[in-house]
C-alpha cells in the first residue's frame, strides 16, 4: 500500500482564523466523544465562538498549520517558545500523520531556540498521542469552560539540543 505524500506546513496567516475555528470545533466534536460528554464539548468547542479572539490567541503563539491540496487541514501552536497550545486535525484527516508532523515540527522549533523541556495541557483524548511521544504526565486539572469542567493532563517531555556541537553554558566560549 502507498503511503500519502505528508501534508505541508507553514505558518498561520490572519486570514486562516476562521478554517482553524471550525477544525477546533470539527475535532472536538468528532473525536473526544470517548473522554468528554456533549456539554463539555459544547463548552470546549465555545473558545472559538469568537473568532477574532481565536484568531488572537493563534497569532500571539507561534502557530504552523499543514495543508494539503492547497487547504488547511490542521494547526498548532507554540506559547512562549516552550508549551503546546494547541494541536488539532480536521477529522477526516485524523490518523494520517498530520498531528505528528505538526508536532515534530514545533519540537524541533522549541528545541532550536533552546527550550529545555517542552509542557502541554493535553486532553483526555490526546493523552496517548503524547505519551507516545515521550511525555510525561505530572498533574491532573481542571478547566472551567462555559459552565463546564473539563479535565486535562500537564505533561512535559525533555527536549534534546539541536545536533551540531556540545552545549555550552551561556555567555562562556566553548
Amino acid at each position: 500500500m502507498t503511503r500519502p505524500p505528508p501534508v505541508g506546513l507553514r505558518p498561520y496567516l490572519p486570514e486562516d482564523a476562521p478554517v482553524c475555528a471550525q477544525i477546533f470545533r470539527d475535532a472536538i466534536e468528532a473525536l473526544t466523544g470517548e473522554d468528554y460528554d456533549v456539554a463539555q464539548q459544547e463548552a470546549w468547542a465555545s473558545t472559538a465562538d469568537d473568532v477574532e479572539a481565536f484568531a488572537a490567541r493563534l497569532g500571539k503563539a507561534l502557530t504552523l498549520v499543514a495543508v494539503e491540496d492547497g487547504e488547511v487541514v490542521g494547526f498548532a501552536s507554540l506559547e512562549g517558545g516552550v508549551t503546546i497550545d494547541m494541536l488539532y486535525v480536521a477529522p477526516d484527516m485524523a490518523g494520517r500523520g498530520v498531528a505528528t508532523t505538526l508536532c515534530d515540527a514545533l519540537e524541533k522549533l522549541a528545541a532550536a531556540r533552546g527550550a529545555r523541556t517542552l509542557a502541554v495541557q493535553a486532553s483526555d483524548t490526546a493523552l496517548p498521542f503524547f505519551m507516545d511521544r515521550g511525555y510525561a504526565p505530572q498533574q491532573r486539572n481542571t478547566v472551567h469552560r462555559a459552565g463546564q469542567w473539563l479535565a486535562n493532563t500537564t505533561m512535559t517531555k525533555a527536549m534534546e539540543p539541536p545536533k551540531g556541537g556540545e552545549e555550552t553554558p551561556r555567555g562562556k566560549p566553548s
